[in-house]
């Protein structure tokens, strides 16, 4: 199965994988998410590897557990071919009420069907204060009217 679009990208074509991408975890639902990946997807996320498409989801499925109003940005950095690289930034809280923005740069790797192969994900949290959020708007897709990561200065 397909899961356009497909590489190599062009600038149009991985900006909008970027934002499909965005889109899916904006969802917080581990089996949408998954399914972008390769079913032998690869993933560092952090100090932690995650081997297989089954893995993801329970992966994420832990992840959203603990990581409360979870919204995120990404933005395209850099592609080529069936490659891209991509910041992005993201909001949440923890069981305590303790916010935190989370930064970090992933790179991807697609496979011929669009379905991402590889992913290798840095991670950095910050905490912040309730008041320092810029992600607020309603639990789900990213308004396409708010300001991208480098229009807000991350």
């Amino acid at each position: 199965m397909d899961r356009p679009p497909l590489p190599p990208f062009t600038l149009e074509s991985a900006t909008q994988k970027v934002r499909l991408a965005e889109d899916a975890w904006n969802s917080r639902d581990p089996s949408r998410v998954a399914l972008a990946y390769s079913v032998d997807s690869c993933w560092r996320n952090r100090a932690e590897f995650v081997q297989g498409r089954v893995a993801i989801e329970a992966f994420l499925a832990r992840k959203w557990q603990r990581e409360h109003e979870y919204r995120l940005v990404k933005e395209l950095w850099a592609f080529a071919g069936p490659r891209m690289a991509v910041r992005f930034a993201y909001e949440w809280h923890d069981d305590g009420g303790r916010w935190f923005r989370s930064y970090g740069n992933e790179n991807w790797e697609f496979d011929v069907h669009g379905l991402m192969r590889l992913r290798i994900a840095s991670i950095n949290d910050l905490p912040i204060a309730g008041h320092e959020r810029h992600f607020r708007w309603p639990q789900g897709r990213r308004p396409d009217d708010h300001p991208s990561l480098s229009e807000l200065g991350l």
